[in-house]
């Protein structure tokens, strides 16, 4: 669907609203450019759009597809396909929102394809239109008007991933174990967000060549491009955080899991003695309690009870002390002696 369409000539925009599609193609051949604007356009709407204007199929196939990283390509017939990637944080989800801008850049047009929500162009083009002085160097200006847009917004989802990546580690560094799905999905964002800001250094690089841009742009792409070198190393520093973060979080979960054996050892140890404790009771009991004609009638009074009870834990455990000295004083066999190979 078509946004907006505007014809600019002298600095100054030639018509009130937008203008039909065959129109903004004549106006090309008067001087001027013609800025038309497309918000995820239908396949039919692009052919329409690449015969008017006489781009080439490969730049409008590449138009269509969505890029995970920024580029530049130039063809033959002068046109130029810049595709930069933008972003949004959404308050409520907590989430980065991307979407993809397409720039078919020429001295007489400039059209832009819109991809996802995150990809308004509005605040560009009405911003440009209050500098005439800008505009008047021709259609560059707009690429200016629309890289500014996309890096300054990139600044907010900066600002709203270092809050999030700080309370992750407020919870780590606490001692608590934060959740791991959390810092994962951090991680995988702050490096798709990073495939969006590296690439479009190189992008904004070939913009500053000599001779590329007009020498009043000049300035305004190194402002644009400062911004960005401030950006790119800022996600950069929150993927290796991230990835301190994570290595901090499995050390705190493998504590935790440490504490819960030691609990767990500690239980067990007390189940043992008690049952230590009773180890005797159960002998005697399960000793007596044997209906053998023999032991029955040897127990005669308290006296022969006493003894068979002494004698009967008395030898056991001395019977077990024995076999363990002598295991704890047996040597050790020597491991066996190696050879030297033979030369």
């Amino acid at each position: 669907m078509i946004v907006d369409c505007a014809h600019y000539r002298d600095g100054r925009r030639q018509q009130e609203g937008p203008m039909p599609l065959d129109r903004a193609a004549a106006c090309c051949e008067q001087g001027g450019f013609v800025w038309l604007g497309l918000f995820e356009p239908r396949p039919e709407e692009m052919d329409e759009v690449r015969e008017s204007f006489g781009l080439h199929e490969l730049a409008v196939e590449d138009a269509r597809a969505f890029h995970l990283r920024p580029k530049a390509e130039q063809y033959e017939d002068g046109t130029e396909l810049i595709i930069l990637r933008t972003a949004r944080y959404d308050d409520e989800r907590e989430e980065i929102d991307t979407g993809e801008i397409s720039v078919f850049l020429s001295e007489h047009f400039v059209i832009t394809v819109r991809q996802g929500v995150a990809s308004e162009l509005h605040g560009a083009r009405s911003r440009l239109e209050r500098r005439p002085e800008l505009l008047r160097t021709g259609s560059a200006s707009t690429l200016w008007a629309i890289l500014d847009q996309v890096v300054d917004g990139y600044a907010p989802v900066v600002a709203e991933l270092d809050r999030d990546i700080e309370q992750i580690e407020a919870t780590v560094f606490s001692g608590a174990v934060a959740p791991t799905e959390r810092i994962y999905f951090l991680r995988r964002e702050a490096t798709d967000f990073y495939r969006a800001v590296h690439p479009l250094l190189a992008v904004l690089s070939r913009l500053l060549k000599p001779g590329r841009s007009p020498a009043e742009l000049l300035p305004y792409f190194h402002n644009v491009h400062d911004h960005l070198l401030l950006v790119n190393e800022e996600v950069a520093a929150q993927r290796d955080l991230l990835a301190t973060v994570l290595e901090a979080n499995i050390a705190v979960i493998s504590v935790e899991q440490n504490k819960i054996n030691l609990r767990q050892s500690a239980t067990m140890e007390q189940l043992t003695i008690l049952a230590t404790v009773f180890l005797p009771l159960s002998f005697v009991v399960g000793f007596f309690g044997q209906n053998f004609s023999w032991l029955i009638g040897r127990i005669s009074g308290f006296p022969a009870f006493l003894t068979l009870t002494v004698l009967g834990l008395l030898l056991p455990c001395l019977a077990l002390y024995v076999w363990l000295h002598r295991r704890r004083r047996s040597p050790t066999p020597d491991p066996a002696p190696l050879h030297a190979p033979h030369r």
